[in-house]
């Protein structure tokens, strides 16, 4: 008599599944982030260490909406440097064109905000017109030389002060009494904070939908070989024109969103070393990535405020005089940061990921 066996049933690679469910994950992840940053100026939740005060204290608020700031503008910049291959030095002057032209409409015209706040823009978008016409008649590092002299004489001429248009080395205040009421005092930093939050998505869309464009895939082959551009009967003048000026007026948005922020135009947004920043956000961040330079420009700009802070501190005063120095200079803190990410991490914190998930497969 034969005993007949049942066949063991087959195991179910539930590996797609998995690899499914993560690819959803990923999908959704910047639509949690953001649902979170909306909420922040509702939260009490202390973070020592990376506020001073609860995350929706006006002080915290002010940090966290000043870096979202410098992450929109680090963006923005890396629709020049790493989709188009542009090293402009002197994207700071756009930025400070939508501040001080704000500004002034806003004093000399005596024009409602609204309409200060679109002249000023456009006025950024003008100016990177025009001077990027001129600085792109040349390229490589004539180019960036070119775009460094033009910003170079915005900066003399700020601190010029022609007319007592711009304040000179003191800047200029924003008239308070000319601005929205919900834009002005302490009381009204969450509404500073959901602009400034606001400014960072649009600038996320728009570069966002112009890489992806037929336009941005063109950026995208004057980076990696102009001559070959040429050769299939485009002109690279316009489209890297276009960057530009997009690029700038993205700056001029900027400009207006940290004059609300500061409450006034200030010099240092003129000059080339205010470009230098950006440039080391985006570095660090990632060049040519989604989300690469906003987490550079987030991550520069936090740890900037806060190593001045620890600079400062009774803890590091009490060092010895052979760390107590170096300690005591934030730019010092910065530069030893920058350059262990670039030695650490070649390509920018945004490779990160896939080099876990490399390691990781390798080790298995």
């Amino acid at each position: 008599m034969s005993t007949a066996t049942t066949p063991a049933p087959a195991a179910v690679n539930t590996a797609p599944e998995q690899e499914h469910g993560r690819t959803r994950l990923l999908r959704w992840w910047p639509a949690a982030v953001l649902a979170l940053l909306i909420v922040a100026p509702w939260s009490a939740l202390p973070l020592p260490g990376l506020l001073d005060g609860p995350v929706g204290s006006p002080g915290s608020l002010q940090l966290l909406a000043t870096c979202l700031l410098f992450g929109a503008l680090a963006t923005g910049y890396d629709l020049l440097l790493g989709r188009t291959g542009l090293l402009s030095f002197g994207h700071a002057l756009y930025f400070a064109a939508g501040s001080y032209a704000t500004n002034m409409f806003l004093l000399e015209a005596g024009l409602p905000f609204a309409a200060a706040a679109v002249l000023g823009v456009c006025f950024g978008a003008a100016l990177a017109l025009v001077l990027g016409s001129v600085s792109l008649r040349v390229t490589g590092i004539g180019f960036s030389m070119v775009t460094l002299a033009f910003a170079q004489a915005g900066s003399i001429l700020v601190s010029r002060d022609p007319g007592g248009l711009t304040g000179g080395e003191e800047g200029r205040a924003a008239p308070a009494e000319l601005l929205p009421s919900w834009l002005v005092g302490i009381d009204h930093t969450a509404n500073l904070y959901w602009i400034a939050l606001a400014y960072l998505v649009l600038t996320l869309a728009v570069v966002h939908r112009a890489v992806r464009s037929p336009t941005g895939r063109v950026w995208e082959g004057i980076k990696e070989n102009e001559r070959r551009v040429e050769v299939l009967g485009l002109k690279p003048y316009g489209f890297k024109l276009t960057a530009f000026v997009l690029a700038g007026a993205l700056a001029a948005v900027g400009g207006l969103v940290h004059l609300l922020l500061t409450g006034g135009s200030t010099p240092q947004t003129t000059t080339s070393d205010f470009t230098l920043s950006l440039l080391v956000m985006v570095v660090l961040g990632g060049t040519g990535t989604r989300w690469g330079p906003m987490v550079g420009g987030i991550l520069y700009t936090w740890a900037d405020h806060r190593l001045g802070d620890l600079a400062g501190s009774g803890a590091v005063a009490d060092l010895p005089a052979v760390l107590r120095v170096p300690l005591s200079q934030p730019l010092f803190l910065l530069g030893v940061l920058f350059v262990a990410v670039v030695h650490l991490l070649p390509g920018g914190l945004a490779r990160l990921p896939s080099r876990l998930r490399r390691t990781s497969e390798e080790n298995r």
